[in-house]
């Protein structure tokens, strides 16, 4: 019987901020392994398995250096937050998910050297089944950027970007691409009990149906219009139905109207 290997041990790491997406990725390092870790947050109810918690930057032991600063606080907040950490520019790199912000943003923040990667997660990091967009900033190196990778990793799946302006994009289509299908849930329940089935019914129904087609999607090799072709019958009712939905004041617009949206939304938080 071959004994089982102990994860190997993450570097020293330090979040900034353990909501719900900090709180996620710091799950997914704990699978992985953690080391010495320290979390600031002065909101986080505590204790945090596996980690220190602190409640102010200054509590921070001055012979601590962490390979990778985690920025997960909101962006609201950053200017007032992020100048205590830039005693660690110029040995950690910075993770940022704060949506918005630009590298030369932080910079300006943390000093012109500091190491910065810009990533944008979702929230379906909370069960492992994320995706995270990255950009690595100017400075970081080959092997900050594999340490990126591996943390961001730890909560789903991961791509880089070589272009930083593509994550305002990113952040209105997968970062905000959850919502929009809770949305699509919230609407299929409603409308069914519009259509006289029992509540309870009509919530299992939504909420499987959307899970469901998800996990299709994902298993299959197919283009998602070609899924899409396989549910409708000629003349059947789901034809019917995507009529409605696919008229170009329907759901087209819409949806291209709302990325816009968003997308213009993530780059007026740049500040």
């Amino acid at each position: 019987m071959t004994d089982t290997l102990p994860p190997q041990l993450l570097p020293p790491l330090l979040l900034i901020g353990c909501g719900k997406m900090g709180g996620a990725m710091l799950a997914g390092w704990r699978e992985r392994g953690l080391g010495q870790t320290f979390v600031v947050d002065p909101f986080a109810s505590g204790p945090i398995e596996g980690a220190t918690l602190l409640r102010d930057p200054a509590e921070i032991p001055a012979e601590f250096a962490p390979a990778a600063v985690i920025l997960a606080t909101k962006p609201q907040e950053a200017p007032a937050t992020l100048p205590a950490y830039a005693r660690f520019a110029g040995s950690a790199v910075f993770v940022s998910i704060m949506a918005g912000k630009t590298v030369a943003f932080m910079q300006g923040l943390l000093g012109q050297g500091a190491a910065v990667v810009r990533a944008m997660p979702n929230t379906p990091a909370a069960v492992r089944q994320g995706f995270t967009v990255g950009f690595a900033g100017p400075g970081v190196s080959a092997g900050q950027q594999a340490l990126a990778d591996t943390l961001l990793a730890a909560t789903g799946e991961v791509a880089w970007v070589t272009e930083e302006a593509l994550i305002d994009p990113v952040t209105a289509v997968s970062g905000g691409g959850p919502a929009y299908v809770f949305l699509l849930a919230e609407l299929l329940e409603a409308a069914a009990v519009e259509q006289g089935i029992p509540p309870d019914l009509a919530r299992r129904m939504a909420r499987a149906t959307v899970a469901g087609s998800g996990s299709l999607l994902a298993a299959s090799t197919e283009d998602a219009a070609q899924l899409r072709k396989n549910v409708t019958s000629p003349k059947g009712t789901t034809e019917r139905a995507l009529a409605v939905l696919m008229a170009q004041d329907a759901w087209p617009d819409a949806i291209s109207r709302a990325i816009a949206a968003a997308t213009a939304r993530s780059r007026e938080l740049a500040g």
